[in-house]
């Protein structure tokens, strides 16, 4: 890995595009330090170390979130808005003429996902500002805001919105990788040393020790899980024109057994976690405030969490994974999956494959998501390690680690330099 490391810096366009997006990266980590005006981090610093569902958010921001500042928000709104307009592709009509249409499409569609990020992000801080306002400090209630400080506060956050927006896409562009992927990696990162410390502060050696052991047995499944394929074979025809002959070679169509990522997870903690978030606009609500602690604590969250996971991954792998345009494209070009028949036959045996392979990228997801919520039950451990590095934060970053060494591995490759996969 190390001399791979080393062909990269030789390349010299490879290596301009790895200092880019290495500074870009720190222009992120700045941003996530600058407070907005008229707020008392102290207080706000409390508020979200206190939250489960704010301690979560401020995990994605890089702890942008608990200093109150312009990066408050995050990558989470880009993310969620993508993740609706990819649902929404199946549904409307419109969006999904614009996916078949190549360049011009796509355009309209990361058009669209601007927008409806900037209403997403609109919608979430003025989310933030009521949650601050309610939830207890020290002092036995919420931070004060007057109504300017609360519209330079939303423009703020909007700005520092719309700029993560822009950084991300100049990664994509000019850097390496994806890079909204890129910027909450980094995000999780950077927050990895001060749970670190806070963890050896609170005197829990061995268990630090044991949780970082099983970390890298976890990230070895991970791995292994990400990397795992199951590959149908295909056959093309071969076809005469003139006095050359084409096709006639053997390929295979690679399924991944973890398909959907880490999409599952989020679907399935946004959902469990959506009434505890109404429940602090509305705190005096009883049944609310009841429904919100039976489905963000104990056996009844861990069942449906696990479940939910199971669910999702199943429907977004159907959602994002079609067999009849495969089925289709396969017959276009003349090639056949060997002892089946193209189309109908083809569309259920790719359909079977692909359900066989999904249930254990979902069992899996469910394993990675709900243990450590096994170990707060039985109160195994109290370790802030364990409460921000869980199985989510560590499929993220492995699952970024690898796009972004495939993407460097294929730079090498075509520079007939040897890649980091061996």
């Amino acid at each position: 890995m190390i001399e791979a490391l080393v062909n990269a810096f030789r390349i010299p366009d490879l290596r301009k595009k790895i200092l880019f997006t290495l500074g870009i990266i720190a222009l992120y980590r700045i941003g996530a330090h600058i407070p907005v005006p008229g707020i008392d981090p102290g207080a706000v610093k409390e508020i979200v170390q206190s939250g489960a569902a704010l301690g979560l958010l401020n995990l994605f921001a890089g702890g942008a979130l608990e200093n109150f500042a312009l990066f408050s928000l995050g990558i989470m709104p880009y993310i969620t808005s993508s993740i609706i307009i990819q649902l929404l592709q199946a549904v409307i009509p419109a969006l999904e003429r614009w996916g078949k249409e190549g360049e011009a499409g796509q355009r309209k569609i990361t058009q669209t996902t601007r927008y409806l990020t900037l209403g997403i992000g609109f919608i979430e801080s003025i989310g933030l500002l009521t949650v601050f306002q309610a939830a207890p400090a020290s002092g036995g209630i919420g931070v004060q805001f007057d109504w300017l400080t609360r519209i330079v506060i939303v423009i703020s956050l909007l700005a520092g919105t719309a700029f993560i927006m822009w950084l991300g896409e100049l990664i994509t562009q000019r850097g390496i990788g994806n890079g909204m992927s890129l910027l909450i990696f980094s995000s999780i990162v950077a927050r990895f040393p001060v749970t670190l410390v806070n963890a050896i502060q609170l005197n829990e050696w061995y268990m630090t020790i044991f949780l970082l052991v099983v970390a890298l047995f976890v990230i070895a499944a991970v791995i292994f899980m990400e990397r795992g394929q199951r590959r149908i074979p295909v056959q093309y025809a071969k076809r005469i024109v003139g006095r050359k002959v084409y096709g006639g070679a053997g390929t295979y169509i690679p399924l991944k057994v973890n398909g959907a990522n880490v999409i599952p997870i989020i679907f399935a903690s946004s959902i469990l976690l959506f009434p505890a978030t109404i429940s602090q606009f509305f705190p005096n609500v009883a049944w609310l405030r009841s429904l919100s602690s039976a489905l963000s604590q104990g056996w009844l969250y861990i069942v449906l969490y696990a479940g939910l996971i199971v669910f999702f991954t199943y429907f977004y792998t159907a959602l994002v994974f079609n067999p009849i345009d495969l089925a289709d494209n396969l017959r276009k070009n003349g090639g056949f999956i060997p002892g089946v028949r193209p189309g109908k036959q083809t569309v259920t045996y790719i359909e079977n494959v692909l359900n066989r392979i999904t249930l254990p990228g979902g069992v899996f997801l469910a394993a990675i998501a709900v243990l450590p919520q096994v170990f707060f039950q039985f109160q195994a451990t109290s370790s802030p390690l364990l409460r921000a590095f869980g199985g989510t934060s560590i499929l993220i970053m492995v699952g970024v680690a690898l796009e972004t060494m495939t993407q460097l591995e294929s730079q090498l490759k075509m520079r007939h330099y040897d890649g980091f996969f061996k």
